[in-house]
C-alpha cells in the first residue's frame, strides 16, 4: 500500500491465451502491490471439462503454472500478492502444480498459496433438485429435466469474499475454480481497506475496477475503436493497472513506456463490455448502476473513475451448467482464381447435394464465404472481383455418425468440384462433441464456499 492509502491492482491475462508476456511486464515493469490474472469464460470452462473428463489430473489453466514458475522469485521479493481463477474446473490440481514449482524453486516457508473451491455443486445437482430447485433456464424458463441427463458440470460463480478470506489468512497466491471476473480484482481492495458487506458502493466501485481491467489490455487500446490506427506500440501493449482508494475511487493506468493507450475512450468501450442493463449490473457481491460512473481524463494514460453507485446484492448466486448438446464438425476449402466466389458457392451446393442424396441432413448447417459474408452478412455493394475466397462449411447433429461422415465429404471436392479448389490440410474434420451452456440460479444459502491456506513445506 502506498503512502497515500492506494494500492495498485495489475491485470496480467485477460482471458485463457492471452499474451504470455503480459505477467511478466506487469511484475517487472513497475511497482503493483496484486496481480489478478482471469481464464475463465464459459466456453473456457467447457473446454476446462472436456479436458477434465479425459484425464482427472487436468480441467485447469496449465499456462499458469509455468508463469507461476517464472515469476515466483519476483513475486516473493516485491511482495506482490496474485489472484487467480485458473483453477477452472480442478482447483485442487493447479495449486498442487504451482506449490510444487514453489518447493523447486526453494521457496518452502515463504510462499503460502490459497484455494478457493465449493463452486462446483454437481455432486449435489439431483439433491437440490429432489428438494425443490428446478434450476430453470434464465433465458428460456425450462427445467434442467430436459437435459439432466446430458449434464457434465455445474459451476457456481463465487464472488470476492472466499477470495478476501484467503487473503486474510495470509495467502499470497489465492487460486479460484468459478468466480466472477470481478472478483478478482474487488477481493484486495475488500482485503486492504476493510470494506464492509453492505458498503454497497464501495463495493460496486471495485466491481466496476474489476470490470474495466478483466479483459486486460481491451481497456488500454487494444480492440479499440476510436482512432485505433493512431494507437502506439501495439508490439508492446501495456495491460491495465487500477490505482484504487479507500473511498472508491480509482485510476485506470499502465506502466509507463509501454505501447497502447488508456483514455476516457477506451474504458468506456470496455464499460460496455458485456452489459445488459447498465442500471443494475448484478454480481454476486452487489448490484452496480454503471450510469453512475464518471469518466475523466487525468493525464495522460490516466482515466480516473468516481461516483459509483451500488445497490444490495442479490440472494442467489448464478449457476453455470454444461450439457452434451450434440456433435459439430467444420471444414475449410480455398478457392482462387476468377469466379472465385461463384465456384466456392458450386463447391457447397455439391457438398449439400451429395450428403442429401446419400439420405444424410442434419439438424444445423453452416456455409460461409469467409472474407466476402461470414461476418456481417452480405456486402453491399458487393466486392467488383473477388479472386480467393475461403469456403467454410460445418454441422451440428445429435448422431456422432453423420457428423463424421460429413468430414469424408469435404476433400473429394479438390478433385471433383470447380477448379481452383485447394488449402485442404489436416485431415478429415472429425466429429467434437457440443457443450452446451444452461445459466440458471440457486439460493446462496445452498452454496457453501470453502477456503484453505497451505504454506509452501
Amino acid at each position: 500500500m502506498s503512502a497515500n492509502g492506494s494500492i495498485r491492482i495489475a491485470s496480467g491475462q485477460g482471458f485463457w491465451g492471452d499474451w504470455l508476456e503480459a505477467p511478466v511486464r506487469q511484475v517487472t515493469g513497475g511497482p503493483i502491490d496484486y496481480l489478478m490474472m482471469d481464464y475463465l469464460a464459459e466456453v473456457t470452462m467447457s473446454i476446462m471439462q472436456k479436458q477434465r473428463a479425459r484425464d482427472p489430473a487436468l480441467g485447469y489453466a496449465k499456462d499458469f503454472v509455468p508463469l507461476m514458475d517464472q515469476l515466483l522469485p519476483e513475486i516473493v521479493g516485491r511482495g506482490i500478492r496474485v489472484t487467480a481463477n485458473a483453477g477452472g474446473v480442478n482447483p485442487l490440481a493447479c495449486a498442487e502444480a504451482v506449490i510444487a514449482c514453489a518447493r523447486e524453486r526453494g521457496l518452502a516457508g515463504k510462499l503460502k498459496v490459497g484455494l478457493v473451491t465449493g463452486d462446483d455443486i454437481l455432486p449435489r445437482l439431483e439433491r437440490l433438485m429432489g428438494r425443490g430447485h428446478e434450476f430453470c433456464n434464465m433465458d428460456t424458463a425450462e427445467p434442467l429435466t430436459t437435459v439432466l441427463d446430458r449434464v457434465q458440470s455445474a459451476n457456481v460463480y463465487l464472488g470476492a469474499w472466499p477470495i478476501v478470506a484467503a487473503l486474510e489468512r495470509g495467502s499470497d497466491i489465492v487460486i479460484t475454480g468459478r468466480v466472477t471476473d470481478t472478483g478478482l480484482a474487488l477481493a484486495p481492495m475488500i482485503h486492504s481497506f476493510g470494506w464492509g458487506e453492505a458498503e454497497w458502493s464501495k463495493l460496486a466501485a471495485g466491481t466496476v475496477a474489476g470490470h474495466i481491467i478483466e479483459c486486460g489490455a481491451q481497456c488500454t487500446g487494444g480492440n479499440c475503436m476510436v482512432n485505433w490506427e493512431r494507437i502506439p506500440g501495439m508490439d508492446d501493449p501495456g495491460y491495465p493497472i487500477v490505482e484504487a482508494r479507500p473511498e472508491g475511487e480509482f485510476v485506470v493506468t499502465k506502466h509507463d513506456g509501454t505501447g497502447g493507450r488508456v483514455s476516457v475512450a477506451s474504458v468506456t468501450e470496455q464499460l460496455l463490455y458485456e452489459m445488459g442493463d447498465p442500471h443494475n449490473y448484478i454480481t454476486p457481491d452487489c448490484v452496480v448502476d454503471f450510469t453512475s460512473a464518471k469518466l475523466e481524463q487525468q493525464g495522460e494514460d490516466r482515466v480516473r473513475v468516481s461516483g459509483v453507485r451500488g445497490l444490495p446484492a442479490t440472494d442467489s448466486f448464478k449457476v453455470s451448467i454444461s450439457y452434451l448438446a450434440g456433435y459439430k464438425a467444420t471444414g475449410h476449402l480455398t478457392v482462387a482464381g476468377p469466379d472465385a466466389v461463384a465456384k466456392a458457392r458450386v463447391c457447397a451446393e455439391a457438398l449439400w447435394g451429395r450428403l442429401r442424396r446419400a439420405g444424410f441432413t442434419y439438424e444445423e448447417t453452416i456455409t460461409e464465404l469467409v472474407g466476402l459474408d461470414a461476418c456481417h452478412g452480405a456486402i453491399t455493394p458487393p466486392p467488383p472481383v473477388v479472386h480467393e475466397v475461403v469456403l467454410r462449411v460445418g454441422v451440428r447433429d445429435s448422431d456422432r455418425a453423420k457428423v463424421d461422415r460429413f468430414g469424408k465429404e469435404l476433400a473429394p471436392l479438390v478433385t471433383s468440384g470447380p477448379p481452383g479448389v485447394t488449402g485442404f490440410a489436416g485431415g478429415r474434420p472429425k466429429a467434437t462433441e457440443v457443450l452446451g451452456f444452461w445459466p440458471a440460479l440457486v439460493p446462496k444459502d445452498l452454496v457453501k464456499p470453502e477456503v484453505n491456506v497451505e504454506a509452501v513445506p
